[in-house]
């Protein structure tokens, strides 16, 4: 009868939502110094290990299944947070990620021979500043040379480098943010700001906000919450059909599809929020990134802990200082440069949740937490799908064709 409780979707996600709800709770308790995503990783693994929650049952669950659906519309939505002014400035963001992936990769395959061999190095460099993909085509092609007994090595190192990248990126978030809150509070002090940003609130927001009316597609009575979700479906579908075209992944298409859609009024700012499905969507996207853990058991991580724990030092070494060298070459503040980096050990939806984590912990006010936000997520999510969509794949694809 347990069993049967237990294994019941229901059960599982209460189960969940607990821990990420004590991993919130700690994330408070902390002032984000233990962020939310990490502590929650910390706490699915505990009760995995401890067999409280049985090995594959969320992974074979309906629950993330559920959240594999949301993953497409929510970068949709993603992409209507972002002005297009925004993204047209983020070609820095961009270079500072690749340098920081190129530079994490030379780690590795440099230093990891001198203690194993080139194979192992090749097994770890592509999943280390990747995701899912860049895990699978190591994996696949491993299997295929027979060399299958080294698969555990980019499986671990895809569980356990966010473990390594996501509190050094807040620490150097949150050095950021209180940057910019000194920014925000310097110029609400100045008298001479307040009246310049009071008379433009006067007159140019309230014709933005007309003219954001006049622009949109669909008219008001229609954007309904199911018609708002239809929508973001639509582009993720074309986002679908793009990637089968083109062999380039979805969720850069989604991304594209977001930013130029509310760029051209299909969709209206904020998307998912205005369908009020936001919560609920985040919550089913992480649910996919603990599903990560359930491979991560204790006989397969003592057995390649020195390979591992070797792979994800340097490629978190390499990340960030490859990170802070382009950051000054380029005069982006190194307390962005690195987490835009480091955002290659552990992707979407951990970098967006970061930037919510942060603007929240750190703002004191609603205006501080909108500068805060508005300052770090565009060239966070860029950093991610620069690095995990896009370059990790390529990396990944080129070393593990010199095996052959």
């Amino acid at each position: 009868m347990w069993s049967e409780i237990s294994s019941n979707p229901v059960m599982i996600t209460l189960l969940l939502i607990a821990v990420l709800g004590l991993g919130e709770l700690i994330s408070i308790w902390t002032k984000a110094r233990i962020p939310m995503l990490l502590a929650a990783l910390l706490l699915y693994i505990c009760l995995l290990w401890t067999g409280i929650i049985p090995n594959g049952l969320m992974s074979d669950s309906v629950v993330t299944a559920f959240g594999s659906l949301i993953v497409a519309p929510f970068i949709v939505h993603l992409g209507t947070l972002v002005p297009f002014s925004l993204i047209r400035g983020q070609l820095k963001p961009i270079l500072i990620a690749l340098a920081g992936s190129l530079t994490a990769v030379l780690f590795v395959l440099a230093v990891v021979p001198l203690f194993f061999d080139y194979q192992t190095a090749v097994a770890g460099a592509g999943p280390v500043v990747g995701g899912i993909v860049a895990y699978l085509v190591t994996s696949e092609k491993l299997t295929e040379l027979g060399l299958s007994s080294l698969v555990i090595i980019p499986a671990l190192v895809l569980s356990i480098h966010k473990l390594f990248g996501i509190p050094l990126a807040s620490f150097f978030l949150k050095r950021h943010a209180l940057s910019v809150k000194q920014q925000v509070q310097s110029r609400l002090h100045s008298s001479a700001a307040l009246e310049k940003e009071a008379a433009a609130e006067v007159r140019p927001n309230t014709l933005t906000k007309a003219q954001n009316e006049r622009k949109l597609l669909l008219p008001k009575k229609y954007q309904t919450s199911l018609i708002l979700i239809l929508q973001l479906y639509l582009g993720s579908g074309i986002a679908v059909v793009l990637d089968a075209l083109t062999g380039v992944n979805y969720t850069i298409f989604c991304l594209i599809i977001g930013v130029i859609g509310a760029y051209i009024g299909f969709y209206p700012p904020k998307t998912m929020e205005k369908a009020n499905a936001t919560g609920f969507a985040m919550i089913a996207v992480i649910f996919i990134v603990i599903s990560s853990m359930d491979d991560v058991t204790p006989a397969a991580l003592v057995s390649y802990i020195p390979e591992i724990l070797l792979i994800c030092a340097l490629g978190t070494a390499g990340v960030t200082l490859g990170g802070l060298l382009a950051s000054k070459l380029l005069g982006v503040g190194k307390y962005l440069g690195m987490p835009v980096a480091l955002t290659a050990l552990f992707g979407f939806p951990a970098d967006y949740i970061l930037c919510e984590e942060i603007s929240r912990e750190v703002g004191e006010t609603k205006e501080e937490r909108e500068a805060i936000m508005n300052e770090i997520v565009t060239p966070m999510l860029m950093g991610g799908f620069t690095t995990v969509t896009t370059c990790s794949i390529l990396i990944a694809t080129v070393l593990i064709g010199t095996l052959n």
